[in-house]
Parts: structure tokens; sequence; C-alpha cells
């Protein structure tokens, strides 16, 4: 079944859980589709099987707290932040709760983690104005750089470049061969006066950069020469919260999460708004994610849902 204008418009909530107390403030899917991984503000960690549409397991971090979860390649791991005692990275096996190594370094709250599509690479970026580069087999720094403001990055589908974005106003591109020589470009945007970047993502086809705000927009640049695409606009998010959007499997659409319940589907071929979807949400939708392999999407606030194009025929 391939996404079309159709197939969006017909997504509606198929399951909703309510396994948590508190805000999620990460979800991740596994790269086969099978589970889907969420940490929560009440520090608990939910693993929810995606073909069944159950929740499989909950851990508790109530020593460290957690934030920004990922999949490593394996799926009985994973990576997440602290909210608690430091700002140290933990890898985590699911098998057991067990700490796996930890990776110190980042003095303020991080606020990007992403794991390499290829290896066992994996960045992060944090308040402190630097970006880490990591290997999960060592707990020492491969890489730092130094910014001069928060950053957001992001790896591209295949694995060779990441992106940062720095002050909410350049992304710059980096070969992760050469990355200490610095950026081997730099795309420069008009800045938003009313807000801040808070994600960045390549599509899957590795042509676009999709900007993610705490404001009511997103922006779509192209991801080799920078120029400013689309920008999505009329989202409600009064309360200035990070809202990740997220691009589906075929790069074609890009789906994103507000502070009133809807959920904004837009064309990334032609900027068109192609679908509001009512989630039924009662807080604000921070989180929405396609599923890499099943026709099957989700969005979080306090409660999980998951959403299936339903037709009526």
């Amino acid at each position: 079944m391939k996404l079309s204008d159709r197939t969006v418009i017909d997504f509606k909530v198929a399951k909703i859980f309510r396994e948590n107390t508190d805000r999620i403030n990460s979800v991740d899917f596994a790269t086969n589709g099978e589970t889907i991984i969420t940490s929560s503000d009440d520090d608990s960690i939910v693993i929810y099987d995606c073909l069944n549409g159950t929740p499989k397991r909950t851990l508790n971090s109530k020593k460290y707290g957690v934030d920004l979860i990922r999949y490593t390649h394996a799926v009985n791991t994973a990576l997440h932040c602290s909210t608690k005692i430091d700002d140290t990275i933990r890898y985590l096996s699911l098998h057991d709760n067990k700490y796996i190594r930890y990776f110190p370094g980042h003095t303020k709250k991080v606020v990007t983690l992403n794991m390499s599509p290829i290896d066992d690479t994996f960045l992060s970026g944090s308040m402190d104005k630097t970006i880490r580069l990591w290997d999960l087999r060592s707990q020492n720094c491969q890489g730092l750089m130094h910014l001069s403001g928060r950053p957001v990055a992001a790896f591209d589908p295949e694995g060779l470049i990441f992106a940062a974005g720095i002050n909410s106003e350049s992304v710059k591109l980096y070969d992760l061969r050469s990355f200490d020589k610095g950026p081997f470009t730099t795309f420069r945007l008009p800045q938003d006066k009313d807000c801040d970047w808070t994600q960045l993502k390549f599509s899957p086809d590795g042509k676009l950069i999709l900007i993610s705000t705490n404001g009511s927009v997103l922006r779509l640049i192209d991801a080799f020469q920078g120029a400013p695409l689309q920008i999505y606009a009329g989202i409600t998010n009064q309360k200035g919260v990070p809202l990740e959007a997220s691009f589906s499997p075929d790069s074609r659409y890009v789906f994103c999460g507000s502070t009133d319940g809807k959920i904004h589907c837009w064309s990334t071929e032609t900027g068109k708004k192609i679908a509001e979807l009512l989630g039924d949400h009662p807080g604000p939708i921070q989180h929405v994610q396609f599923n890499p392999k099943y026709m099957m999407f989700a969005t979080a606030c306090t409660n999980m849902a998951f959403w299936l194009p339903v037709t009526d025929d």
C-alpha cells in the first residue's frame, strides 16, 4: 500500500495507551518497525508492540531520569539522556534493565541525540554549546566541536555526513571522516524572531532537511544547496513547546502535532496542507513519528496513540 493524499486523510486513531503519568518526552521506532520505545518525565521507558498494538514492557529509571531515548542497531539496547544527577548519556540493555556503558562529558542538558544509521557511532548536542561524537564501544568521546549556541543535529540517511543547526539561523554540514576540519558547507537562513529551532531531520531519501521549532512554523530546506523550499505554518503552539515533526518513509509528506489536538500533514512536493487530523490527546502533541516499515504512525502527549488508515468503504 502506497501513501497518497487519500490515505493520509483516512488515518484515524486506532488505539490509545495511557501507560504514563507524565509527558512522553521522546519516541523512537525500531528500524524493523516492529516496536516503538518511549521515555517519559515520569522516569519510565515503555516499549510497545506495533504489530499487536500492545504495551510490551515498562522499565524504570528513577535514579537518573530518562529523556531522548534512541534504539541502537540491536533492538534490545537503547541510549538515553539523563534528567537527574548529571548530563551523562547512558547505554542500556533493555533485556535486563542494566547499564552497559556511560558516556560522560556534557556539562549541561543534552538536547539532541542521534544514532548513526549505519554503525555504532552516535552524536549528542548540549546546552553547553558542544556537539560530541561517540562510539558505543568506548566511553571516551571520539570528537568534540565547540559552537556559538544551542545545537540541533542529525545524520544523513547514508551516515556519511551530519548536519548541525546553530543559533536557529545556520545549518552546517560536516563530513564524518574529517569533521575536525570544520563544515564543508554552511547555509544561512532568515532567523525566526519568535521561535527557536528544536530539531533537525533529513528526509529518508536524503534530499531534504526539516527544521522543527518551538513556535508555529516548520522549515523545509534543500539538503544540498540549503535553499529554503517551504515554510509550513498554521500550527497551534501557544505554550512554546518543542514540536517534533517527521517525514513519511517515502519523504513525500511531513507530519506535525500541535497544542490543540490536531495533527497537520503537508506535501513536501507542493507545500500544500493535505490534512488536519483530530487526535484525542488531552495535552500538547509533542511527538509524531511514522513507522519506517508499516502503514502506521504514532503520536504522543502523556498518552500514546497509534494511527492506521481506515477507509469507509
